[in-house]
């Protein structure tokens, strides 16, 4: 039959919920604290407690040696023949239990510091209960009861341990009773100094899925499933579901008849707002469809390996697509597992004619990039606004000439000069002037003289003769060239 002690050992170990032999174990570590105090030793003690009488025997136990000479530590050693004198069977290598008397040793103070290291080891040994039977739980939805509420932490009582939901793991709309019923998730188990810490959530999205699986009977027997959900807890919740069956519309077997279903979980939920939205494996779909109530123009993908995309919305839309705070926009992201740029209709304007402006003016060409355009005729054309290669060579003729000190004979010049430019750019080969004229001709405007001083004109008569004698491909610029041949020999003859 059991001793007192041990059925109190027995009682107590069912109501921590730990094995009895932990406590006698901690009872026995116990016994040998409190009796190394008292006889003032190193020596390595050991304790047993009887079941049936329900006393502890202390011993010292000691290590058998042969020789003398292998003793290195009396306190832990003995000799075969000192050994035999107490146990005849005693044989090297084995152990030596000395008896060491408890009866009426175990004063106040060691039996005080008994206690402690008997409650010690329970504590321990009911820390690792609690850690076992939920660490393998996380996630699990569990009834729990309100038992205290310390600072900003809720402590809920969860069967066989407390469990503690800090702030963020609460709704904002939520406030709680003392001893009121709720559904909590098992968000974390913390293996802490102070214990095992079980941390439950109200705000964590594995609730509202399991408010679901419990209102729709379709979510409940796999006909429609829950693809995604994004929470922010207290303030709106998104969650994407679709059907397996074509019959069933599993939008609106989550709403139910007259919204009677949502209406539920919204209760449980303390007025969330949830939105409840279909899935659908296209993501421009999907995201047209997550930022309801909003109405999108158009989704583009700009990179489908970084999960990129870009929604344009019209002006009118754009608060409402984002959302207070940017929250309609940050949970369809989160819903999506895609990033999303969010712009209205006129921001997308803009950033278009940007991109042409910035594309127009890396394309544009200095004056100065085009050889025969002297200085002072290149400051002539950026006064009258004229800055590029190609806004140049997009003038008329009669639009040059409109330019104060540009003449006929320069503007001849001018669509040498330009064509010989874009001739080079596309491999072609340039008109050249004669030798010195172009550096005469600009010199000349440089100084600002007439000119008919850089370049004479040739008679009539040789100049039709020169027309005559050219060839087609010089068409284009013929004046320019007739002007030049007959310009030398007017020279040369003065």
């Amino acid at each position: 039959m059991a001793s007192e002690l041990y059925n109190t050992i027995d009682a107590l170990s069912r109501e921590k919920g730990i094995d009895p032999q932990v406590v006698v174990s901690a009872v026995e570590d116990a016994i040998v604290v409190a009796t190394r105090k008292y006889y003032k030793t190193q020596e390595n003690l050991r304790a047993e407690l009887d079941k049936d009488t329900g006393k502890i025997r202390a011993f010292a136990v000691k290590t058998i040696v042969e020789l003398p000479e292998q003793v290195e530590d009396p306190t832990m050693q003995v000799t075969l023949e000192d050994a035999r004198k107490s146990d005849p069977d005693a044989q090297v290598g084995g152990e030596l239990q000395i008896p060491k008397p408890t009866e009426g040793i175990l004063g106040r103070i060691a039996a005080q510091l008994a206690k402690q290291v008997i409650f010690q080891k329970v504590r321990e040994a009911e820390r690792d209960t609690v850690y076992n039977e939920y660490i393998h739980r996380v996630g699990e939805i569990v009834n729990a009861t309100i038992k205290r509420i310390e600072g900003p932490d809720v402590i809920f009582d969860i069967g066989k341990a407390e469990a503690r939901a800090p702030r963020k793991e609460q709704s904002r709309l939520e406030s709680f009773a003392i001893g009121e019923r709720v559904r909590v998730v098992i968000a974390r188990v913390e293996k802490a100094s102070k214990g095992p810490a079980v941390v439950v959530s109200r705000a964590a999205p594995d609730l509202v899925q399991h408010l679901f699986q419990t209102e729709v009977p379709e979510i409940y027997d796999g006909t429609v499933v829950i693809r995604a959900i994004a929470r922010e807890a207290g303030e709106r919740t998104k969650i994407a579901v679709m059907s397996k069956d074509k019959e069933v519309d599993a939008v609106g077997a989550c709403v139910g008849m007259k919204g009677m279903r949502v209406q539920s979980i919204i209760r449980e939920l303390r007025g969330e707002k949830i939105d409840i939205i279909e899935y659908h494996e296209d993501p421009v779909v999907f995201a047209e469809k997550a930022l309801q109530p909003a109405k999108v123009s158009r989704v583009t993908v700009l990179d489908a390996a970084e999960k990129h995309l870009e929604v344009v919305v019209d002006d009118s839309q754009l608060s409402l697509a984002i959302g207070k705070k940017g929250q309609n926009v940050r949970l369809a992201a989160k819903l999506l597992g895609w990033k999303i740029d969010i712009k209205s209709e006129e921001e997308k304007r803009q950033e278009v004619e940007q991109q042409m402006s910035q594309l127009t003016s890396a394309s544009a060409t200095p004056l100065e990039s085009v050889e025969g355009l002297g200085e002072g005729l290149i400051e002539k054309l950026k006064g009258a606004g004229v800055t590029t290669v190609e806004a140049l060579a997009d003038m008329t003729p009669e639009q040059l000439e409109a330019i104060e000190g540009i003449g006929p004979k320069t503007v001849e010049k001018i669509s040498v000069a330009v064509n010989n430019y874009f001739a080079t750019l596309e491999g072609g080969e340039a008109v050249a002037m004669p030798d010195g004229e172009g550096d005469e001709f600009a010199a000349a405007v440089d100084e600002g003289q007439p000119e008919a001083s850089a370049v004479e004109e040739a008679p009539a008569e040789e100049a039709t003769g020169a027309e005559a004698d050219s060839s087609e491909q010089t068409a284009e610029i013929q004046p320019a060239v007739e002007e030049s041949e007959t310009a030398k020999p007017a020279k040369q003859d003065e």
